[in-house]
């Protein structure tokens, strides 16, 4: 393309050339010369005018210089260019057409200059005419006219809670100010804030009235003044209540209101939802309030959410609600797939307006320390009759480590049974789930797997069903006359089909290396049988063809496919398969080969970190050069100078730019980038730069609150408040205009910058009305203009009371706390200020009540007992001797919490210098910020007494000569924060303590934990050794004993440890030389330290001997010894032992029992070997009170160890003994003898020394005649002699151990206690029978062997109460007295039987009854007689004689408890030899017990006497 430029210079009005830029260009394309002519005819000329100040003299001047150039002589050819005659003829053509071309040019440029000319013309006009109007006006306005209405207002009736305007225009020079009025009383917009609303446009002057109440029925006026008059505009407002909302109003009619649909509404956001941060599990609720008008109840504005630009509906874990004064969203159940932008939109008259905000959701806490998050945004795809494809995003990972798979969970709809659908972990972030339940609904999870565990669980997918994705296919709707549907299958089109045809189209749709996917299209055609798939698979190229085994069948033209091996190729088949057979062979897939197609993308590219407010940072970053399907990225920061990283997002973002939030102002930090997709994370991206988290650099906002301090008449001073947003630079500059209220131009006060919140403005004119507006400057420029001022009359004040304090600011907001400052009055009135109020309301309420019942003279107040989150203004009114002045102007909204972070002024000595500070680390910080101290709330600045330093985020205020007159009150702010803040009260107390210390570190010592002390080691060697706090490797010390240095050497070690702080000196043989004192002195650097000890006296001797023992225990263990010393046990069955551990012991070594010296040797030998020894001592009791003794020895030496059984160790074992028998102690057991009634108690083992005691009814049982106490080893009784009715009650019997109690009870009353003391009375009379009964006491022989013709003589002792008779017997028959036999009874005590030559017919057995009327007894006898020369026989020794007991004639009276087998009982035998010849020598026989013999009845028992033992 060829262009011909032409370009002409303009000029300005003064001939002037400019730049290069202020030019005319005019560009003419063409495809060749030939073209030239139609070309440029048919083209426009494009003119492009840059930069230049236009007039009709300088575009006459272009026109002028266009024309010349188009007036240049025509091209000549030179000579050294001569061409043939066919150039030349083509050259003449070509000529020509260029002069056409030019020819059109010119006239272009003359159309143009022409219609150049007119509109330079018609602007001049149109500029002239705006002159001569401005001169009319500048006219009008010089002539003097009262106020005139123009537009006058009018009446209005509305409903209930709608807003109402009311408008008016007037007219009058100078301008006239409007006041507005309610009956009668002037409309203050300050006192019902949001209420009222007075706007002045263009001389348009407006009432806003929102929502309205019964009680706004009034007349309004509008009341217009100037110096030459007032004109007043009134009409009435009437509102009124709907019907049934409450009573009506007493005024006119129901007005008419017009339908209002929500789209018609005007909508203002006041609070809207900021940055949220959320937590798994937990709940979040976004809520932006709103103000709507008209507000009417049943029709809220429509509003609609949105999450990452998705429109969000209502459900179980969306909530949506919306009114007239807020749109709320609440997500009851958070998950990370929450995560992510939201937007409120709301649909006004004038369009929509919206917000938008982050909402971050973090992981839960994990199942498992080291464990991964959960996954995220699980869905299903490619959903058919038996299978599904799940899949999802992975989580991020930052300090964790990686994530080696994932489970896949599925859940029926309706049960809450999850199974886990894969046995091994994939790897990837899809999976292919088989063997559904056609018709069935789902429900999908996911676990992330690494090598600490497994995560949480992903929420759970939207239900899927499975069903036949192809089935809808099949169907074939067919419209009849437009009116009716037929619906067709492809079965009745197909005709009657039973075999299937063959599946096409197989191939791999999803291949990875843990599966394959394979995917076909039905048979066509298919039949009406259900179908099902058989799958066969080969190695490629083999054609050895195997079927894949399916746990169920196949109904899906879908089958994923796991086991095949890495690194082989296969090909795959499918059969359709139905109830009449198998359709043929699909056509063979292509090789498919499982591998990772693509993998993890590459890392992303450069990440840079820009400023963006003073918590966030906004991150930038390139794309990975391979996004490789790419899902988004995961961002992660990390503290410079920290090794953790952590999320800055925990969903995958989609763009390449991101707002970190959350951040700590002023600290600095690095970012990294990941890239995501469905294999997982790429590679970290390299760091970015460091960043400080700072607000981006800006203009900051309008400055507000400009208030009037004081007025001469001829000047009024200002003030004003600061910007609310400073553009993250401080503001050094405010600049002031004003305009008189007549007129509509401002005019500047200041040329240079007010760096104060306060001016005077001088040179007015008094009596004048003036407003007034500030701009704020810092680094990046001046800032918008604050709104006009109220208008200001400038009049000399003359009230005696004060003028209003101003510049009200909080320090030190906690949450239920605050500090309130202000500056003086500029105006004091007719004297000085002498006190002030400070006044406190909450937010939109006009009841201020007084803080301080006293006027507080000092410029600041604290606030307490505020409520936590509560908003709160404050104004104070100063106070004079005249009264008390106007109040100031309202604080800004105050909230009563504390910043997140807040930490309180510390109060220290510094470690190294010694130096008293206060010290304070900001919660956030910008890069403008400074440090304000000041003490009692006034600034300290340059003060010689303290010295201020920052570092970073910490300001520190030291005292440089710190006493009494630094107590005070301490406070810092911090600048250009959002009131960081704090103070601290220093008394006089907490300095004296920290003067303490820091004379302490000025005139430093070495500090100790432990003094010089000794300590005896083992082998007899005594250690000194004290402990530093903290020793420095470069610590030097000494040791003096006695006032002499003491050197490491022979005999002496000293040696320190710096990482304990020990220094120590260890003596080998310590004796009686060593007695004296001992001091270390140590040097550590400049601190030094001493300490002393007094080894002499006692002290000394005591640790001489515990030297000398240790020694002796040395050598005691290099043979033989107790490792412990002898000491006792006692078992379960009360055995006490005496036990011991020995140890260095050999095969050799012997071991020795002594009691008191007696060598004691038990059944069993000890076995030194076994390492320990003990002696069993069996039924403990007093009499084992001794000294035991245990020896071990061999021929390395002997050991012994004695252990004293007596005093407390005595009665240890027996509380010992004591707990044993007393866990096992039975229940009381009754038992009747013929003394009395007893109580026993039997235990494992029992012995008088036992702490046991008896009583009756609580009261003690003493043992007496009447109450005996005893017991056997087996148990404990108590017997009750000779028992009467006082003996009845409740007993019991107490076990003490020292240390608990063992009770036991029986209650001995009613029945028990009759039928015991029958029992009794019973036994008693059988004892009494069984004592006096007549009995043998002695004398009869058992055997008697006696010669033929000597005599025998058979006497005996008998005894009876009453005597008792006696009788003899021979072979059971009675003998009577004869001369031969003679019976003799003397005394009723003596029996014999004299035989008086004996015979062998006297051969035989004799007895003797003894017997009165309680009863009675036999004792046989048996007699042989030998002939003379015959030898003696042998006398045969049977069982002794036995005694055997007649009962008595009278039987006592039967028992009515059953009578117990006695067991049987052996007397010793009684032997005597008869009163006879000595020749007579009787022999013991055994006797033959007489027949129906009874024995006696023994005692009979209550209960049992064994019961069972515990």
């Amino acid at each position: 393309m060829l262009y011909i430029v032409l370009c002409a210079s303009i000029h300005g009005v003064e001939g002037e050339q400019h730049s290069s830029s202020d030019r005319v260009i005019f560009l003419l394309p063409s495809a060749s010369a030939s073209q030239a002519a139609s070309g440029w005819s048919a083209t426009a000329l494009r003119c492009f005018y840059l930069f230049g100040k236009s007039s009709s003299k300088s575009v006459s001047q272009v026109q002028a210089q266009a024309t010349g150039a188009m007036a240049e002589q025509t091209y000549t050819v030179p000579e050294f260019r001569q061409r043939t005659a066919e150039e030349t003829e083509e050259y003449q053509r070509v000529t020509a057409n260029v002069g056409k071309g030019l020819a059109v040019i010119q006239e272009e440029l003359h159309r143009m200059r022409i219609a150049t000319k007119a509109q330079v013309d018609s602007l001049a006009i149109q500029r002239e005419v705006k002159d001569m109007r401005y001169r009319r006006d500048d006219l009008l306005e010089e002539i003097p006219r009262m106020p005139d209405f123009l537009v006058a207002l009018r009446p209005h009736t509305v409903w209930e809670k709608t807003p109402v305007k009311l408008f008016c225009t007037v007219q009058g020079t100078p301008r006239p100010i409007v006041q507005w009025y309610k009956g009668g009383v002037p409309v203050d917009p300050l006192s019902a804030p949001g209420k009222y609303k007075i706007e002045n446009m263009y001389g348009v002057h407006s009432l806003i009235i929102s929502r309205c109440v019964v009680s706004d029925t009034a007349e309004y006026s509008a009341v217009a003044t100037n110096q030459h008059g007032t004109a007043t505009s009134k009409a009435t407002v009437i509102v009124k209540r709907p019907a049934g909302a409450g009573e009506s109003c007493y005024l006119g009619l129901v007005p008419h209101l017009s339908e209002i649909h929500r789209s018609k509404l005007e909508v203002s956001f006041l609070d809207r939802f900021p940055v949220t941060f959320g937590v798994e599990g937990s709940s979040v609720t976004l809520v932006c309030t709103m103000v709507v008008v008209p507000d009417l109840p049943n029709l809220p504005p429509l509003a609609q959410w949105y999450r990452d630009d998705k429109l969000l509906t209502t459900s179980k874990l969306v909530d949506m609600s919306v009114s007239g004064s807020e749109a709320r969203l609440t997500l009851p159940h958070l998950a990370k797939d929450d995560e992510g932008l939201y937007t409120l939109r709301i649909f006004t008259k004038d369009g929509t307006t919206e917000h938008s905000a982050y909402l971050f959701v973090s992981d839960a806490a994990p199942s498992a320390p080291g464990a991964p998050g959960a996954p995220l945004s699980v869905k299903a795809y490619d959903i058919n009759s038996d299978y599904v494809l799940v899949a999802w995003k992975p989580p991020n990972i930052v300090n964790e480590a990686p994530v080696t798979g994932y489970f896949v969970d599925r859940c029926e709809a309706g049960s809450d049974t999850w199974v886990q659908c894969n046995d091994a972990p994939v790897k990837v972030c899809k999976y292919p789930v088989h063997g559904l339940s056609s018709g069935r609904s789902y429900y999908f999870r996911v676990r992330a797997v690494n090598s600490a565990g497994i995560s949480r669980a992903s929420r759970k997918s939207d239900k899927v069903t499975a069903i036949d994705a192809a089935e809808s296919e099949r169907l074939q709707v067919i419209k009849i006359e437009g009116k009716r549907d037929i619906v067709i299958k492809d079965d009745d089109l197909e005709g009657y089909v039973t075999i299937p045809g063959e599946p096409t189209d197989l191939h791999a749709s999803e291949i990875f290396k843990s599966y394959v996917v394979l995917s076909w299209k039905p048979p066509s055609p298919r039949g009406r049988a259900p179908l099902w798939y058989i799958i066969e698979k080969c190695l490629a190229g083999t054609g050895a063809w195997q079927r894949i085994s399916t746990a169920v069948k196949v109904h899906s033209p879908r089958y994923p496919v796991f086991d095949l091996q890495d690194g082989q190729k296969y090909q795959f088949r499918v059969y359709s398969v139905n109830m009449y057979g198998s359709s043929e062979a699909s056509a063979p897939s292509e090789p498919i080969q499982k591998v990772d197609p693509d993998g993890v993308p590459s890392a992303p590219g450069q990440v840079v970190a820009t400023r963006n407010t003073k918590s966030s940072v906004f991150v930038q970053w390139e794309p990975p050069k391979q996004p490789k399907n790419l899902m988004g990225y995961y961002i992660d920061g990390r503290v410079v100078g920290s090794k953790e990283w952590f999320a800055c997002n925990h969903k995958p973002f989609k763009h390449s730019r991101f707002v970190v939030h959350g951040l700590i102002p002023g600290e600095t930090y690095v970012f990294r980038v990941q890239a995501v997709n469905v294999f997982g994370l790429s590679d970290e991206s390299q760091e970015s730069s460091p960043i400080a988290v700072e607000p981006a650099l800006a203009m900051p906002s309008a400055p507000h609150g400009i208030t009037m301090l004081s007025s001469d008449g001829s000047s009024i001073t200002l003030a004003w408040k600061s910007p609310k947003h400073c553009g993250g630079s401080r503001v050094n500059a405010y600049y002031v205009d004003m305009r008189d209220a007549d007129t509509l131009v401002w005019k500047e006060v200041n040329l240079t910058g007010f760096t104060e919140r306060i001016c005077t403005v001088d040179n007015l004119t008094e009596g004048r009305f003036y407003e007034f507006k500030v701009q704020a400057g810092n680094l990046a420029g001046v800032g918008l203009s604050s709104i006009p001022s109220a208008p200001m009359k400038c009049e000399a004040w003359t009230m005696e009371e004060p003028g209003p304090a101003y510049d009200l600011s909080f320090s030190e907001v906690r949450s239920h706390s605050l500090v309130v400052l202000w500056k003086a009055p500029v105006y004091t009135g007719a004297s000085a200020v002498t006190g002030y109020f400070v006044d406190m309301a909450k937010k939109g309420s006009s009841e201020f009540i007084t803080l301080n019942q006293e006027a507080v003279k000092h410029r600041y107040l604290q606030v307490a007992d505020l409520e936590e989150g509560e908003t709160y203004v404050f104004r104070i009114r100063a106070v004079n001797a005249k009264g008390i002045g106007k109040p100031s102007q309202l604080s800004d909204p105050v909230c009563a919490r504390a910043l997140p972070g807040t930490k309180e002024i510390v109060a220290g000595v510094d470690e190294e210098t010694g130096d008293v500070f206060l010290s304070l680390e900001a919660c956030e910080i910008s890069e403008t910020s400074k440090f304000v101290w000041s003490k009692n709330y006034k600034a300290i600045g340059d003060c010689p007494r303290v010295a201020v330093t920052t570092k970073g985020r910490t300001s520190r205020l030291t005292f440089t000569h710190p006493d009494k007159d630094d107590l005070g009150r301490y406070s810092v702010f911090v600048t250009d924060t959002d009131g960081v803040s704090g103070s601290h009260t220093l008394t006089e107390d907490a300095l004296n303590t920290m003067l303490e210390l820091s004379h302490a570190i000025r005139n430093p010592i070495v500090p100790l934990k432990h003094g010089l002390n000794y300590e005896v080691l083992e082998k007899g060697h005594v250690r000194f050794w004290l402990q530093a706090v903290k020793l420095s490797p470069s610590v030097s010390y000494r040791f003096i004993v006695n006032d002499k240095e003491v050197t490491s050497g022979e005999g002496h070690k000293i040696s320190h440890d710096v990482a304990t702080g020990i220094i120590q000196m260890t003596l080998d043989q310590f004796t009686r030389t060593n007695e004296g004192t001992y001091t270390v002195q140590v040097h550590d650097g400049k601190a030094k330290a001493q300490s002393s000890l007094v080894l002499v006296g006692d002290v000394f001797k005591a640790a001489l001997k515990e030297a000398e023992f240790q020694r002796k225990e040395h050598l005691r263990k290099q043979g033989p010894h107790f490792s412990e010393y002898l000491y006792f046990t006692v078992t379960e069955d009360c055995t006490v032992k005496l036990a011991c551990k020995v140890a260095n012991v050999k095969k050799d070594t012997t071991f020795h029992w002594y009691k008191e010296d007696e060598e004691i040797v038990p059944e069993t030998a000890p076995n030194v070997m076994s390492g320990a020894c003990a002696l069993s001592i069996p039924l403990f009791s007093r009499k084992d009170q001794a000294v035991y003794k245990a020896v071990l020895s061999d021929d390395r030496g002997k050991d012994t160890s004695v252990f004293d059984i007596s005093g407390k160790v005595f009665d240890d074992i027996i509380n010992a003994l004591a707990t044993i028998a007393g866990a096992s102690a039975s229940d009381l057991v009754l038992q009747c003898t013929p003394e009395g009634i007893r109580l026993q108690c039997y235990m494992n083992y029992y012995t008088e020394e036992m702490k046991t005691v008896w009583k009756h009814k609580e009261s003690k049982i003493a043992s007496s005649e009447k109450m005996r106490i005893g017991g056997t080893a087996e148990m404990a009784w108590m017997q009750i002699c000779d028992p009467s009715d006082k003996e009845k009650g409740h007993y019991s019997i107490e076990i003490s151990d020292g240390v608990k109690t063992h009770v036991r009870t029986f209650d001995l009353s009613g029945q028990a206690y009759t039928n015991a003391y029958e029992e009794y009375l019973r036994l008693k009379a059988a004892a009494f029978a069984e004592k006096n009964r007549g009995r043998v006491v002695g004398g009869l022989p058992d055997v008697v062997t006696i010669m033929e013709e000597k005599s025998l003589s058979l006497t005996c002792t008998v005894w009876g109460e009453p005597t008792p008779e006696v009788t003899w017997f021979k072979n059971e028959q009675e003998v009577a007295s004869t001369e031969h036999t003679k019976i003799m009874f003397d005394g009723g005590k003596f029996a014999s039987l004299v035989i008086n030559k004996v015979t062998p017919d006297d051969s035989g057995k004799y007895s003797i009854n003894v017997r009165n009327k309680y009863g009675g007894e036999f004792v046989e006898i048996t007699v042989s007689v030998y002939r003379h020369g015959e030898q003696i026989p042998e006398p045969k020794l049977g069982q002794p004689k036995t005694a055997t007991p007649v009962p008595p004639k009278s039987p006592a009276p039967p028992s009515k408890t059953p009578t117990p087998t006695p067991k049987s009982q052996t007397p010793a035998p009684s032997m005597k030899s008869p009163a006879s010849t000595p020749a007579s020598t009787p022999v013991p026989k055994s006797p033959t017990p007489p027949r129906s013999v009874k024995s006696p009845t023994p005692p009979r028992f209550m209960k049992s006497p064994t019961p069972p033992r515990k």
